[in-house]
């Protein structure tokens, strides 16, 4: 087990530019960085944000596409004790004031995209006095609004050796906001090895090794896609990463690059499946695909790519809490895997008791070892002694462990459907919608009723060139569930709102709904019976 006091990033990074220097770290389109340049462009980073009068725990938002700049300024920000906030780079307006507000940020790095966006913003409650630019922009709108700007170029004349600036493990090293699907988002507080003991829990439940090549697609303002960014400086291994998720894109960008690994959050797999079959479905080279969630049509997948597929639980304000690898037998691959060696699991019901095993309950975390956990929600200590309430973490999920001690995802407590006295997990309802072949997406939740109870509605995408009729879904479903969880509302939809990290907003679908739910097709006021 490794020491988690030498997990802080100027340690894990200099470690690695000595001991593999010359070796590729990092791939961005024609690009190509070593380990070594890793180190010295980070180094510059944290020189240049020393001379701007950032230092240890002045908070940094980040809002950049992807690009190997925003890996410099993690490792930098790191090197100083600053704080990295890496924000959507969708948000806008008040959304985004309010992320800058929360973080009590001090300067910005912006794409050059977004100049008109931030300077845009009300500055009240903003704290932020200095905007680095990334590429080339007219940035009077952001002088006008009173800002300091400082090109990245200028940042990075700075010095390339590495500053000497005490920073411990325990350090915040980022704050990161949860998706905010149903609420207000919240700055999640991540210290050095929370960052990095997370990033070696997937490197050591995968068995990913110094020859490892992954590649990320996803924004590296995601959990997922910065694990991506950490796992190479703990196992030697080289990250390739997209600019962003194309379906047409996304395996030539696998061969080109070699890699060997790759990762699908929600809607991808489903789009990729979706792509007509071609003979060259193999041949993209790589061998492991970690998959979140584990879709119902897995095994196909598997076996038309060629990849095993992998796939974790975890949480922004916690971290990973199990993993589902290669070596589990394949009747398992609908759980989550298996509880990870740092993480502590309980499953309790409404009011903190734990449940028999077996029994669906809230899923509560706590971490074996300090440090490896996230450390609560910055500025809202009310928000985290209520998520660690009773000393467990409560994830807002529920679920259950089987008897081989296999942790099985049911719904998140707000999603979850209770119809005439029967609870109904709206994932398990969208699992067997997506067998259909003809269905690309779906988002099952609970809708009010003329009764004032919950009723299940489904919002479903259909793949392209495909159709079907409310009545043939509904006959599907009455085939393939229980006949309290079928649908009585459907609605076929171009697209699903999703967040920047591919969850489904389905706050945003059950309000559209419920604003006349009689323009919905109703299979009760259609004459459709369900036999039971």
């Amino acid at each position: 087990m490794s020491d988690i006091r030498a997990f802080d990033y100027a340690t894990v990074v200099r470690r690695q530019a000595r001991e593999r220097g010359d070796q590729v770290y990092m791939r961005f389109e024609n690009m190509s960085y070593s380990f070594g340049d890793a180190h010295r462009l980070s180094n510059k980073i944290a020189n240049g944000l020393l001379r701007l009068g950032l230092g240890k725990g002045a908070g940094v938002a980040l809002l950049l596409d992807n690009c190997p700049e925003i890996a410099w300024y993690y490792f930098g920000l790191g090197k100083i004790g600053a704080v990295a906030v890496p924000l959507n780079t969708a948000s806008k307006g008040e959304l985004l004031a309010g992320y800058i507000r929360r973080s009590e940020s001090a300067a910005i790095v912006i794409d050059a995209a977004y100049v008109g966006k931030l300077a845009a913003l009300s500055p009240v409650g903003i704290n932020v006095r200095t905007c680095i630019v990334v590429g080339e922009a007219d940035v009077s709108p952001l002088r006008y609004a009173g800002l300091t700007v400082v090109p990245h170029d200028r940042v990075m004349e700075a010095s390339d050796v590495e500053p000497d600036v005490k920073v411990r493990f325990n350090d915040i090293a980022y704050l990161s906001f949860t998706s905010g699907t149903s609420g207000p988002s919240k700055a999640n507080i991540s210290t050095h090895s929370h960052a990095l003991s997370m990033a070696k829990a997937v490197a050591d439940a995968f068995d990913y090794g110094p020859d490892e090549v992954m590649y990320s697609c996803l924004p590296l303002f995601h959990g997922n896609a910065m694990r991506s960014l950490f796992i190479p400086m703990l196992t030697g291994c080289s990250v390739a990463v997209g600019r962003r998720f194309s379906s047409s894109g996304f395996f030539p960008d696998v061969k080109r690059y070699a890699a060997t690994q790759f990762n699908l959050l929600g809607a991808m797999a489903n789009i990729l499946w979706s792509l007509p079959e071609s003979e060259e479905d193999r041949s993209h080279g790589a061998t492991k695909c970690m998959i979140i969630p584990v879709p119902a049509f897995s095994d196909a997948f598997s076996r038309r790519f060629g990849v095993q597929l992998l796939s974790a639980y975890a949480l922004t304000d916690f971290g990973y809490v199990s993993f589902l690898n290669a070596t589990h037998h394949p009747t398992k691959r609908a759980s989550a895997g298996k509880v990870q060696p740092d993480v502590e699991l309980t499953i309790l019901d409404d009011d903190d008791f734990e449940v028999p095993g077996g029994e669906v309950g809230e899923i509560c975390l706590r971490p074996r070892r300090p440090w490896t956990s996230a450390q609560g929600y910055f500025g809202m200590p009310e928000a985290t002694v209520m998520a660690w309430r009773n000393l467990w973490f409560h994830t807002g999920d529920r679920g259950y462990l089987d008897e081989d001690g296999f942790l099985y995802f049911v719904d998140r407590k707000k999603d979850a459907i209770r119809r005439r006295g029967e609870n109904i997990s709206s994932f398990e309802v969208e699992q067997i919608i997506l067998g259909h072949p003809a269905i690309l997406d779906v988002a099952v939740f609970a809708v009010q009723s003329e009764m004032s109870e919950d009723e299940v509605m489904a919002s479903v995408v259909l793949k392209e060139n495909n159709a079907l009729r409310e009545e043939e879904l509904i006959r599907y479903c009455a085939r393939e569930m229980a006949y309290y969880m079928v649908p009585r509302y459907v609605q076929f939809v171009e697209s699903l709102p999703r967040t920047s990290t591919a969850k489904v907003e389905k706050y945003k679908l059950r309000e559209a709904a419920e604003r006349d739910i009689s323009h919905v097709w109703d299979r009760e006021r259609a004459g459709l019976k369900i036999a039971r």
